[in-house]
């Protein structure tokens, strides 16, 4: 199949680009990211009957317990959240395959808004064939619309884009599970047709992240795992324990962060530390430097993985240091066991601000990136940290977790510390790097673009992540 020359490529979707045939993850996503736990644990309960029913009927249950009421306009796990867990799920032969057709079509049982996003925006597909669903006031009434006649009309849209087109070579090849039932019409055109066994999907190697054509960089939602069967049981089983472990947790971290760590080490929250992080505040800035802007508290520049940043470069330092923020909640703001000051988005103000949390003597964290981000990528780091002081600290920071993300752009943001807390375990991992001299931006050797950018690949250096020059505003309107 290598030396295949492919014209038109027909690719059923669970069937031969997926690993796993089984459509109950994805739905249990739509079910928790779309419409709360509850709509998720009512289809778990309904999945034994579910796998009595057959797949046609199964799945039709599915789709009303994940759909019914749901906004049309406010659906957006699609296109936030399931290409995430449909790119990791993905079979490196049948993407291999994909890449080489010229036009491609996708096919899928699922609803159609499930997975366009995932096949357009990442793999290229032209047409998209899935099932669609009804709607009434606005809102989907989890029914779909008739399967014969919207088959009719894809069968059509196909023929006008294949067989519409001049000089056409290599014909039509299609790419399927070896299951006889339930075929699309449109595999009738298919010069060939090459079936993939059950046996042959679960061997299948997953895509390398380097491989996929477009960079997976932003997502939201907060389950960090693939809510298979076994995973989704585990989840409710853990949801109880882990509210009240996160109370606890939260209720150690405000009374005893600096005093002692270990019951909070106790509960499952690890963090390593690297490299050589100040002792107590650069004294000597004042002498070496006697024209810097500010002399006292020292800078620590971040990046962003979850609004805990802060506190636990903090816990590192054993010493509270102050965190700047432009939306932060208030809820999470009262319980952070250190200080929280508000910025403005007024680049001038906001310098002033930074700089009299300096001049008071205290050392202050600053997260360049201005958002987070949970994949293995910078954004472009804020110039204004440049002109605060003339030596800064860079910290990387990564973060692991284990069910829940502890961030999210469409959810209630003061659940964040919550899902954190929630985690049966996290890993904080930190590396103070070497000091940056930043004086060459004040005496006008360096544009201070230039010295974030500096900061930035060290950072990522550090970290094995690739820089990108993405803003928060490129997140929101992928996101929001």
């Amino acid at each position: 199949m290598k030396k295949l020359s492919i014209e038109t490529l027909v690719l059923e979707v669970e069937g031969a680009l997926l690993r796993s045939s089984s459509t109950f993850p994805y739905f249990m996503l739509v079910a928790i990211e779309g419409g709360g736990f509850l709509r998720g644990f009512l289809l778990l309960l309904l999945y034994p009957i579910i796998c009595l029913m057959g797949n046609e009927f199964g799945l039709r249950v599915m789709v009303m317990v994940c759909f019914f009421g749901v906004k049309k306009n406010s659906f957006r796990v699609g296109r936030t959240v399931l290409p995430k867990f449909f790119l990791e799920d993905m079979g490196f032969e049948g993407f291999e395959l994909l890449s080489k057709a010229k036009r491609r079509v996708g096919v899928t049982k699922m609803p159609r808004v499930m997975v366009e996003s995932f096949l357009r925006d990442y793999l290229g597909v032209e047409l998209v064939f899935g099932r669609e669903l009804q709607e009434f006031g606005g809102f989907y009434t989890g029914l779909t619309k008739d399967d014969n006649g919207r088959m009719e009309k894809e069968n059509m849209a196909f023929m006008d884009m294949v067989f519409g087109k001049e000089n056409i070579s290599g014909g039509v090849m299609g790419l399927c599970s070896s299951s006889k039932h339930g075929k699309h019409l449109v595999f009738s055109h298919c010069k060939e047709i090459y079936y993939v066994g059950e046996v042959e999907k679960r061997n299948r190697k997953p895509v390398p992240r380097e491989k996929y054509p477009k960079p997976l960089i932003f997502h939201d939602g907060r389950l960090a795992i693939r809510p298979d069967p076994v995973n989704a049981i585990a989840i409710f089983m853990w949801l109880p324990f882990g509210i009240l472990l996160s109370v606890l947790r939260l209720t150690i971290a405000v009374t005893l962060l600096f005093y002692c760590t270990i019951p909070l080490a106790i509960t499952g929250i690890k963090w390593k530390v690297r490299g050589e992080a100040p002792s107590s505040l650069n004294l000597q800035n004042s002498i070496n430097h006697p024209n810097t802007k500010s002399a006292a508290g020292q800078l620590y520049i971040c990046n962003h993985k979850t609004l805990l940043d802060p506190n636990v470069i903090s816990l590192a330092l054993n010493r509270k240091a102050s965190s700047v923020s432009y939306g932060l909640s208030q809820f999470s703001a009262m319980i952070s066991p250190i200080k929280i000051n508000w910025l403005t988005r007024n680049l001038e103000e906001d310098r002033k601000r930074m700089e009299r949390i300096l001049s008071r003597g205290e050392d202050l964290v600053v997260c360049a990136e201005g958002t987070t981000c949970r994949e293995p990528y910078l954004l472009r780091f804020s110039p204004l940290f440049t002109e605060l002081t003339d030596q800064i600290v860079p910290v990387a920071i990564d973060l692991h977790v284990s069910m829940f993300y502890a961030t999210t752009v469409s959810g209630h943001k003061w659940m964040d510390p919550f899902y954190f807390l929630m985690n049966p375990y996290t890993c904080y991992e930190l590396e103070f790097l070497e000091k940056v001299d930043t004086s060459r931006v004040r005496t006008g050797d360096c544009s201070r673009f230039d010295m974030a950018n500096h900061v930035q690949k060290q950072i990522g250096k550090a970290l094995g992540f690739e820089c990108t020059m993405l803003r928060r505003k490129d997140k929101y309107m992928m996101l929001a």
